[in-house]
């Protein structure tokens, strides 16, 4: 377990790694080719755009932007999607979301692209928010007195998050008649909930995983001892939309279903190859079925992609997205970061998921309901498939 906890810790969309050696010149960027004559003619390219710029650009000029933009650009040239410089703000930001823990209230927000509107469509158990007296379905108003309507949603969360034992004060509208209700709440270090359980009919467990972030695990272990406790009987793991997190964190949870034996592995640019493996403390042996979708990618390709090549659980939904590469996190110990993709994993039966994503072996659409919105014919096919491995 600590090998896997140690190894490649934050790939994927996950924690930190060592420093990443870079120099930076002034406004320039070092190039370390061993070629002098490409690192001078970046310097003088960049030297001359900045004199072009403060001699004839008419808008306000911020360094600290145009410096970013050096450090993006020259990553953005590597013409990777996931690959990416974060300056301070964005790291920050980002350490947050893949540890799954921050100083904030504790509501998960959505906004209409059409209206603009906010609704808290989910407040963490015992959270800042729930203790403030927030409702999930909330229509969030106005922070601190100010309209936020139409506002951009990473600035308005920007403005509700901040420092443990502060407050905030959040204005929103409640039911059908828009209600207007002002609460204050204080400011706590939030755990994401990132799984969400219950037992259904025939005491059938189900646990959705929305991601895989550093909590998860603890989180994902709880629900199955839960529902182990209330008799269940099989068990459907929903990995629709998710869209992935640390590959050290699936390998821990995969840990717990699968029998003795290879997880992933991956190679590197040169050909190296490291494996992670499953050991033979824990194993699921009920019958269990995943839901997967286009949006369910990477870490949750790597645990349906075993989950499959073990055949000890049947893969329910859609084509998987096909994310079969995986990233690691560089401190520039400067308080920013970069993300370079550096390795190519496989499954335990040698399979590249990587542009081809996995193939379910129960394949079924998502059917919208118009008479039934709570209606899902995914998830009931999967109750299905748990029930006939039953028989």
């Amino acid at each position: 377990m600590k090998n896997r906890k140690s190894f490649l810790k934050g790939a994927l969309c996950g924690a930190l790694a060592m420093l990443l050696a870079a120099g930076l010149v002034s406004c320039g960027l070092k190039v370390n080719s061993g070629s002098s004559d490409i690192t001078s003619k970046t310097e003088d390219k960049i030297s001359e755009l900045q004199n072009l710029v403060k001699k004839h650009y008419m808008g306000d000029v911020k360094e600290k932007n145009l410096e970013d933009g050096i450090y993006k650009g020259y990553i953005n040239g590597l013409n990777d999607p996931y690959s990416v410089y974060y300056n301070k703000k964005e790291t920050k930001e980002l350490y947050e979301s893949t540890g799954g823990e921050y100083s904030g209230i504790g509501a998960v927000m959505s906004q209409n692209t059409e209206t603009g509107v906010i609704t808290l469509v989910q407040i963490y158990k015992d959270s800042p928010a729930e203790k403030a007296g927030l409702k999930d379905n909330d229509i969030l108003y106005k922070v601190e007195g100010k309209e936020v309507t139409g506002k951009d949603l990473s600035k308005v969360v920007s403005k509700i998050k901040g420092e443990k034992g502060t407050t905030v004060e959040l204005t929103v509208l409640r039911g059908e008649n828009a209600k207007e209700v002002t609460v204050t709440a204080t400011r706590d270090t939030v755990q994401a909930q990132t799984i969400e359980y219950k037992l259904m009919d025939d005491k059938i467990g189900y646990i959705r995983v929305s991601e895989f972030d550093t909590v998860t695990y603890d989180q994902y272990e709880e629900a199955l001892d839960d529902l182990e406790k209330q008799g269940m009987t099989g068990l459907v793991v929903d990995l629709r939309n998710n869209p992935g997190g640390s590959l050290s964190t699936v390998c821990d949870m995969l840990d717990l279903m699968l029998p003795k034996g290879l997880i992933v592995y991956t190679e590197d640019k040169d050909g190296k190859k490291t494996e992670m493996k499953s050991d033979e403390e824990h194993q699921f042996t009920k019958p269990l079925a995943v839901l997967v979708n286009g949006n369910s990618a990477s870490a949750s390709e790597i645990y349906s992609g075993a989950i499959q090549d073990y055949g000890i659980g049947k893969i329910v939904g859609t084509q998987t997205y096909g994310k079969g590469v995986v990233q690691q996190i560089f401190d520039l110990d400067d308080g920013t970061a970069v993300k370079l993709t550096i390795a190519e994993y496989f499954t335990p039966k040698g399979r590249s998921i990587n542009g081809k994503g996995i193939t379910p072996d129960v394949k079924i659409k998502y059917q919208s309901d118009e008479e039934n919105p709570d209606a899902d014919n995914q998830l009931e096919k999967a109750v299905e498939t748990v029930k006939a491995q039953m028989k």
